[in-house]
């Protein structure tokens, strides 16, 4: 806990205690039921202590859950610069005369740190798993959980899945209670919500909101993302804890929150869903990691240009800008252009929602792909794969560290170069200054003189702006190019 915060409790505290002092001293002593009309000076209208409350509550719902949810606290150990003799980074002010090194002392290695931090869990089963962020376990060399009861455990993690930013955690228990999962493809934006977790380590706390949206994506914060949005705040410590409906029941998993900067609740919270969530811990308490079915295509969303230019009345499905050689795609025969609107009988209306549903799908399997292609439909059976690896994916970029924009030449907009291209002071991006014949986008339409703004969506301002977005493109990324002062899309 921060220091001031914690001396702003204590004075708290004292001055509570402070005030009840003075309390006493005035003889008001200890007021119960109806002595507070013993000697009054005013007649109190008071309530019956013996009766129920009557009207709306979540109280039954609080009683619940509290005990479903644990505090999970974390020790990581970091390695932290110094500078010499052990002690802080050098001032920048004496930098700037000694560069980096100081000619007086001799430089010492990092040194080793030891982090904690505080975060929320939720039972899961009686026996003692507990699903979590990954963020919140990510690198602990020890991990404590903490019961409702105050009984503390020894955690062990089972796996995580960074891509979802989810985590199984065990302890040695049994006959716990077990928070009741409920289906979240039957949350409605309007909905309450209950998000229940520790934060700042204060002890278990609940706030009440509703559902502002599901299905939230494109944010920025996973790889894999399809989140319930809550006004209920979640504040940190929070992360892992439980988004229960009014029923009680488990419909998300609390993980992050838009914030101005202070740290707190802005009112726009994310919670993973149950259904991911569950799916995602089977895998890892089967295997200790997730698998993922791998298509091996590039796909894109269908813009209202796209679709009028496919023949389309209304933008929908994902459409396939590129099939890797050798892919389970390209054995089923999935071609460039068409346009996958539906997965195993159920309409994808977007590139996302077609991704998430792959992933979901254990390697192996059997995905029902329906198709447009010219006009027409077509049914296709594809026979997944697995996702390649981290290591894997990135040997495939430090071997083509560009993608498909390998062969690209590109200066920023700024530079000489910029200038002889005649692109207009002002203009953000990189200019393309040159293309190789024998690029993948050689003949994509993409020419000396644009100026790329965006790939795949993500704005690029510089050389290694575009880099960075080319290595994660994958095969016919989508740029926003700008030409003589008018953009336009180009799948490369």
């Amino acid at each position: 806990m921060d220091r001031k915060r914690f001396k702003g409790i204590l004075g708290g505290v004292a001055l509570a205690s402070a005030l009840g002092l003075v309390v006493g001293v005035w003889g008001v002593g200890r007021l119960r039921g109806d002595d507070l009309n013993t000697h009054p000076a005013v007649t109190l209208k008071l309530a019956d202590p013996n009766e129920a409350h009557v009207g709306p509550s979540f109280a039954p719902i609080v009683k619940k859950v509290l005990p479903e949810v644990v505090n999970i606290s974390t020790t990581k150990v970091v390695k932290t610069p110094t500078g010499f003799s052990g002690e802080t980074p050098m001032d920048p002010f004496f930098r700037q005369f000694f560069g980096n090194g100081n000619p007086f002392e001799t430089p010492q290695t990092p040194r080793e740190q030891r982090e904690r931090s505080l975060g929320s869990g939720v039972i899961v089963s009686p026996d003692g798993y507990i699903l979590t962020n990954n963020h919140v376990v990510e690198g602990a060399t020890d991990i404590r959980v903490t019961t409702s009861d105050k009984h503390e455990y020894k955690g062990r993690v089972v796996g995580r899945d960074a891509k979802t930013d989810l985590a199984v955690v065990k302890i040695d228990a049994t006959n716990l209670p077990a928070i009741t999962v409920a289906n979240s493809s039957n949350v409605q934006v309007g909905d309450y919500a209950l998000a229940v977790g520790d934060p700042f380590g204060v002890g278990e706390t609940v706030t009440m909101g509703i559902v502002s949206a599901t299905g939230r994506t494109n944010l920025g914060i996973e790889d894999y993302e399809d989140f319930i949005q809550t006004d209920a705040p979640i504040n940190p410590g929070n992360s892992g804890g439980a988004l229960v409906n009014d029923r009680g029941e488990l419909i998300g998993i609390n993980t992050a929150i838009l914030s101005d900067g202070s740290g707190g609740s802005e009112g726009v919270g994310f919670a993973i869903p149950s259904d991911l969530a569950v799916k995602v811990m089977d895998q890892i308490v089967k295997y200790g990691k997730v698998t993922r079915g791998y298509l091996g295509v590039y796909i894109q969303p269908v813009s209202p240009d796209l679709a009028k230019a496919f023949g389309e009345t209304s933008p929908h499905g994902a459409l396939v800008g590129d099939v890797s050689a050798g892919s389970p795609a390209a054995k089923a025969g999935l071609q460039k252009g068409d346009i996958i609107v539906a997965l195993d009988g159920k309409p994808v209306t977007d590139s996302n929602q077609l991704r998430m549903g792959i992933a979901l799908m254990a390697p192996g399997s059997t995905a029902d792909l329906k198709v447009l292609r010219n006009g027409s439909d077509r049914d296709l059976k594809v026979d997944l794969g697995t996702f390649p690896s981290e290591t894997q994916q990135a040997s495939a970029q430090a071997a083509n560290p560009r993608g498909s924009l390998q062969g690209v030449t590109v200066e920023n907009a700024d530079s000489a170069a910029a200038q002889d291209l005649n692109v207009p002071a002002g203009t953000e991006g990189v200019v393309v200054t040159n293309i190789d014949p024998s690029s993948p986008v050689a003949d994509s339409g993409l020419q000396p003189g644009d100026v790329i703004q965006q790939v795949n969506h993500e704005p690029v301002r510089n050389v290694n702006e575009f880099d960075r977005a080319a290595r994660d493109a994958g095969s016919n990324p989508l740029l926003l190019v700008d030409r003589q002062g008018h953009t336009l899309f180009i799948a490369a």
